[in-house]
């Protein structure tokens, strides 16, 4: 046993000594497996949420009556669940009921894929009913049973398959993609909250192209918020090397300069983008157009500053343009920039009311750009002097 196993080994031993059974579940298990890094670590067991309140001092509720209670040890916090069986599925989301159960292979049954169904003891052993470790070996995602079952009772799965396609670099099961072909249309009961989070994962992954791939093969970018375009538009979206972006919003910008996108703040809406992504989307695509348009300048530098510069610089790599420089050499370029913001400037706006004896008003807004654009360009020095000097020859003062 490895961390960060050996922590909660506490929960499994106070469990276990109480009577009960307990196990590691879920995704941690499938990554120690692949010698992948461990994210959460999950508890499962047959002890009802009420007893594993009353084993720990510190819990705290979070899903009791679908039988998740989060125990607090040490500091770090762990879901603990009941071995629980799910009632029927009315609304592709939720199960209408839950029922606490003593059978671990009945709990991993109602699981999503065979690599997710896998459990492991406090010796390290792993309980594998549904042949996720084959699955495993062979690279396969795989629905628990029957495909078509597993995506009515949540259709979400279906964007978590080809999720976990890009994540590992796996292959999808065939009933497991034949079944994604059929039911698509399901992803319209889905929030799109929870499919922008399954999509972000997707073009963050290892191999995002492979999952494109599949996800023109399917149709399943028919039922995506903004995508309901021709396969063969789609398939030239999925034809460039998407695992050479860093950063999602950088995955966004591609997506929408592929696009073409005409009503970018629909686009937006359309997969509830939080503001703060939407402002770096938009930066970027400024810079990229921009930089397409004309090259790189100290203007477009300055404008969209050094992260932006360096998102659209990998942008243009990947989409192999003449415009494309070493990212060392445009940090340099952005470095040397004389100043970096119009706070930067050496003269303000009350120094030129005071030279030219003015209130404020839109011409001072106006100079202080004419300014700013003059430093950057390097044709005016950054000093109080030289500034006054410029706008004395200019019949300013």
């Amino acid at each position: 046993m490895k961390e960060p196993f050996i922590h909660p080994l506490y929960i499994i031993d106070t469990l276990e000594e109480a009577g009960y059974e307990a196990y590691f579940v879920g995704g941690a298990v499938r990554d120690l497996i692949l010698n992948r890094k461990i994210g959460d670590v999950d508890i499962a067991t047959s002890a009802r949420p009420d007893q594993v309140m009353k084993l720990f001092p510190k819990t705290i509720h979070v899903g009791m009556e679908h039988g998740t209670v989060v125990v607090v040890h040490e500091n770090e916090m762990y879901e603990v669940t009941t071995f629980r069986s799910e009632g029927e599925y009315n609304d592709f989301r939720r199960p209408s009921s839950v029922t606490f159960i003593s059978s671990l292979v009945e709990d991993l049954q109602r699981r999503d894929f065979t690599i997710n169904a896998m459990a492991m003891n406090r010796k390290g052993e792993i309980i594998d009913p549904f042949n996720g470790r084959e699955d495993l070996r062979n690279q396969l995602i795989r629905t628990v049973g029957d495909a078509k079952a597993r995506f009515h009772e949540d259709a979400l799965r279906m964007m978590r398959a080809v999720r976990f396609v890009s994540q590992l670099a796996f292959s999808l099961a065939d009933q497991t993609k034949r079944a994604i072909q059929q039911h698509g249309s399901l992803l319209k009961h889905v929030s799109v909250e929870r499919i922008t989070i399954e999509f972000e994962k997707m073009l963050s992954g290892k191999r995002p192209s492979l999952a494109l791939a599949l996800v023109a093969d399917t149709k399943l970018y028919r039922f995506l918020p903004g995508l309901d375009i021709s396969e063969a538009r789609f398939r030239e979206v999925c034809s460039h090397d998407w695992m050479m972006l860093q950063r999602i919003s950088e995955c966004w910008t591609l997506l929408v300069y592929l696009l073409q996108v005409e009503d970018e703040q629909r686009f937006f809406k359309e997969w509830k983008l939080s503001n703060k992504r939407i402002k770096e989307i938009q930066l970027q695509l400024i810079g990229l157009r921009e930089v397409i348009n004309e090259g790189w300048s100290k203007q477009i530098l300055y404008s969209i500053g050094q992260e932006a510069s360096v998102s659209v610089n990998r942008i243009l790599q990947l989409l192999r343009s003449e415009h494309y420089v070493n990212e060392h050499n445009l940090i340099y370029q952005y470095n040397q920039l004389p100043i970096h913001s119009i706070k930067d400037l050496a003269v303000n706006g009350q120094d030129l009311m005071t030279w030219m004896n003015k209130s404020g008003g839109p011409w001072l807004s106006k100079l202080l750009h004419e300014i700013e654009r003059k430093v950057i360009e390097n044709d005016l020095q950054n000093t109080q002097t030289s500034i006054k000097e410029w706008l004395l020859s200019c019949n300013r003062i």
